[in-house]
């Protein structure tokens, strides 16, 4: 089933996701509240003008392109990059260590305004008021503030993304993403899944930490962050 790992939000949301997908066949994505990630089989223009409607006037959608981003006239290209999918077969453990105090738990419903501004801050990748729905979500608090936490993001039969990396800069260096990946990890593997990843190929310190647990590179896809500008003549 690795395959699917080829077009991992089209996909996630035909299986595991497919009860929060907003369809109309030939596009899908998630609900604006949870973030713009999207899917299609594949870039042509019939299916960036299936995305229309589920982006929207003025909406922006992320997808994840085996190719360089190719939007057709009506559409605008905001943000691009290199993506690297990452797979963990082999984990390394991460013990957790806290030494200051921190209390480290899972996060509820009740955190949501706290991991919203720290993924502003951070900007680890799209985190809005309903992402917490797409799986667990695990923190680090110093003196009652989230300051570090990870989580999950896109579903597969056989694979569970690890998504939502992020610290705050005021407490980075103490080992805190290494422990909320490694908890997030054990929480996919105890549902008999396989944790991947998605990294920009350019955030070296980031990648150090994700191959020091095991997780290593599958393949690469074009990030294409588009906004819909209008219907197509």
């Amino acid at each position: 089933m690795r395959q699917l790992l080829d077009n991992p939000i089209w996909n996630a949301l035909l299986t595991e996701h497919s009860g929060l997908a907003l369809s109309n066949h030939l596009a899908r994505r998630y609900p604006a509240a949870i973030g713009p990630l999207s899917g299609i089989p594949r870039q042509s223009a019939e299916n960036y003008d299936a995305l229309r409607p589920l982006a929207g006037p003025g909406g922006v959608l992320a997808l994840f392109c085996t190719e360089a981003p190719d939007a057709p006239p009506g559409w605008t290209l905001i943000r691009g990059g290199v993506l690297m999918q990452m797979i963990c077969e082999e984990p390394q453990p991460a013990p957790i260590v806290l030494t200051r105090g921190e209390e480290f738990r899972p996060l509820t419903a009740t955190d949501v305004p706290e991991m919203v501004a720290l993924a502003e801050l951070t900007e680890p990748g799209p985190f809005r008021d309903r992402t917490i729905e797409l799986g667990a979500f695990f923190g680090i608090f110093e003196s009652g503030r989230l300051v570090a936490m990870a989580g999950e993001r896109l579903h597969l039969p056989h694979h569970v993304e690890v998504s939502a990396v992020c610290t705050h800069p005021e407490a980075r260096g103490r080992g805190y993403a290494r422990m909320l990946i490694a908890t997030v990890m054990d929480e996919i593997a105890e549902r008999g899944k396989t944790p991947f990843l998605h990294s920009f190929a350019d955030n070296h310190s980031a990648i150090r930490v994700y191959e020091s647990l095991g997780f290593r590179q599958r393949r690469t896809f074009d990030l294409a962050v588009v906004k819909n500008e209008g219907v197509r003549d």
